[in-house]
């Protein structure tokens, strides 16, 4: 078993319960620590309502496939559409590390390729594991990120 790391994010609907009925899916049963859920700008330059994401760490023995696999379940399980790249949506997953794993096949690519550019990815994954993102990393992120809570205490 390894530490994997994916990031959810959702800003159409209830964010609440897309990020919690999202993480119940990708977790599988798997032993799992969430970080807070965190506001954060859209990217991409079109106008739409903030985000709400979080990052969630679940040591599994699942490969990047199936964990890919299970994003992609999270996200029709929530609605998901595939229009505008970086448009609104119900729910976005997405692969951030798979232990030390790396890996270039066209339908995933780990360690994600944006992971290091994004606050949002950044600030809520140094939350779990420090030793991953170094303050000149989340220095030099972009974005906006302000934390709401946990799932829990958002409920």
């Amino acid at each position: 078993m390894r530490p994997c790391y994916l990031s959810l994010g959702s800003n159409v609907g209830d964010p609440q319960q897309h990020l919690a009925s999202g993480l119940a899916i990708v977790c599988e049963g798997d032993v799992h620590r969430t970080s807070r859920v965190y506001e954060t700008d859209p990217v991409g330059g079109l106008a739409q309502d903030n985000f709400w994401n979080l990052v969630v760490e679940v040591l599994t023995d699942a490969t990047a496939h199936q964990l890919l696999a299970r994003a992609q379940a999270a996200e029709l399980a929530n609605g998901r559409t595939r229009g505008l790249r970086w448009g609104p949506r119900t729910l976005d997953v997405d692969v951030l590390l798979v232990g030390n794993e790396t890996s270039d096949p066209p339908e995933i690519l780990v360690p994600h390729p944006r992971l290091y550019e994004r606050a949002f990815v950044l600030v809520p994954l140094r939350e779990l594991a420090a030793d991953l993102v170094s303050e000149d990393q989340l220095r030099d992120s972009v974005g906006r990120v302000v934390a709401l809570g946990t799932l829990e205490t958002l409920r």
